[in-house]
Parts: structure tokens; sequence; C-alpha cells
């Protein structure tokens, strides 16, 4: 396992208890199906006093699924899963007139801030859109897309709950939230803003719910372009693990691209490796 500068400043020799950050898809589980020692790794860390938060870039579920699914595999989560979709609606008011292209998740987060939602229907019969606002959902379509795209070139702006272009599974990467936004952007031939990991929207959430978040605390991911750079957003420590989309033996060097800048402190195999480092 490999450690960078922060090693140097003897952070485990800081006596508070700092909070560490987990990713969902590729860090706990890969679509749901736990990966080896990730419940036990997050009892560990809770044991020892560091509050665990769940971060993830996925929209499409509630919070109440998402919490559900945790203890499902062992991990009790209330009040401690913040997702894109919550990011996204963080930068909508109250009265925001929303055409969602997006899952339940999605749904809930909007009307949580007070934003009204139009319908596809209604946006196809003309009715007016402030905001056009895209998650992950599996019935995109090409209408979807138009009726999207057209509002936009109405004069409604476009933000994406994350712009991560796949998906870990058991079987291999499917097509993620990027890259249904980047049709839509395509189509309607503007730049989204985006909301989710790495971006301040998603920073933002977070510190609501965990102000400690500072220097110490650990963002534990399998995308270091995603992850790794959330955790520069948050001025904090980035732990890679190989359990999802970046395999194992690819360094900085090898692709520069996926780590764009990223400071790497720790190198594990998996969440449960990660704890074996921060609780020795």
């Amino acid at each position: 396992m490999s450690v960078g500068a922060w090693q140097d400043r003897k952070v485990m020799n800081i006596s508070h208890k700092f909070p560490v950050l987990c990713d969902l898809d590729g860090v706990v589980w890969l679509a749901h199906e736990p990966i080896d020692g990730s419940a036990h790794a997050v009892e560990r860390l809770r044991a020892e006093g560091h509050r665990v938060l769940f971060v993830t870039n996925n929209s499409s579920a509630t919070v109440a699924d998402q919490e559900a699914a945790l203890l499902a595999v062992g991990i009790p989560a209330v009040g401690d899963v913040i997702t894109s979709a919550m990011a996204g609606a963080h930068l909508l008011s109250a009265g925001e007139r929303v055409l969602m292209c997006g899952g339940p998740g999605l749904a809930e987060a909007i009307a949580k801030v007070g934003a009204i939602s139009v319908s596809h229907e209604e946006c196809e019969g003309g009715a007016r859109v402030d905001t056009v606002i895209v998650g992950f959902h599996r019935h995109f379509d090409y209408e979807i897309m138009r009726r999207a795209s057209t509002a936009i070139r109405q004069g409604a702006r476009l933000i994406g709950t994350n712009d991560d272009a796949t998906y870990p599974t058991p079987n291999g990467p499917i097509p993620g939230g990027g890259s249904i936004l980047a049709a839509i952007s395509t189509a309607a031939g503007i730049d989204p803003i985006v909301a989710g990991k790495p971006h301040q929207a998603m920073a933002d959430v977070v510190r609501a719910y965990e102000p400690g978040v500072g220097s110490d605390a650990v963002m534990v991911g399998d995308r270091p372009s995603t992850d790794g750079g959330f955790a520069t957003t948050l001025g904090c420590r980035f732990a890679l693990v190989r359990s999802g989309v970046t395999p194992a033996g690819v360094m900085p060097a090898d692709q520069p691209s996926w780590f764009a800048g990223t400071t790497l402190d720790i190198d594990a195999a998996n969440l449960a490796g990660v704890a074996d480092y921060l609780l020795k």
C-alpha cells in the first residue's frame, strides 16, 4: 500500500477522529453485491469513533432505498447517505420549474427543495421550463432527449447530477448518468452545470451533513478523476480502491488523464485495506 505526503504530516498522531467518506459503487458493492470485507470495514471504523458517510454519484435511487440496500449488506446508514440527486437539487430554488430526466431519487430531491416538477407531457404542450436536470435512468430514449434539448434551446439551463460516463457492475461497466447527460448536452449545444462529485455543490451538501470535514478526512473511491477530484475539492485525503473501475497496477504515470492531477494518499485493494491502514 502506498501513501503520500499526508504521512509526512504525521496525521496518525491527530487525537480527534476524522470522518471517512465512502463512495458506494465499486467501494461498498457492485450493483448491490457486497465487496468482500466492506461491511466489516465500516463497522471497524465506526467502532473507533470515525463517522462514515456514503457519498454516491448515483442519483437514481431514493435515500431510503439506498439506506435499505446498505442495511441489507450489514451496514446501518440512516442519516449517512448523500447522493448526487441531493447535490443537483442544492442548485435549485423553491418555485423553479424543472424538467427531470432521471429516477425516483432525483424526483425526491427536487420535491424536497420546493422546486416544481414539469412533466414531459406538460413540456410537450409548451409549459415553461426553467431548468432541465439529468441523472441516471434506464428509460432514456430519443423523445426524452428531444424534449430536454428543446427546453434548453428555449432558455432553460442544464444541470447534471453527475458526469460519470460509466457505472461499475459485477459484469463490467455499463453506461452511466454522464453518458445520458452528454447526449442531451450535445443535442442542446451547451455545456452542463455538474453537481455531483467532484464538484462544489456536492461538497456543500457533504459539509452540511458533516461540518468536521477537513484536511484529515478521507475520501474513499474507485475513480481518481471523480473521487480523487472530490477529495481535492474538499481539501482532504484520497484513498483509491481497486475494487471498482480502476484496475490494480494502474498508476498516475500510466494513465495521467484518469488521475487528472489528483494526489493519491492511500492505494488499497478494497475498503477493508483502507480500514487496515487507517486503524493500525
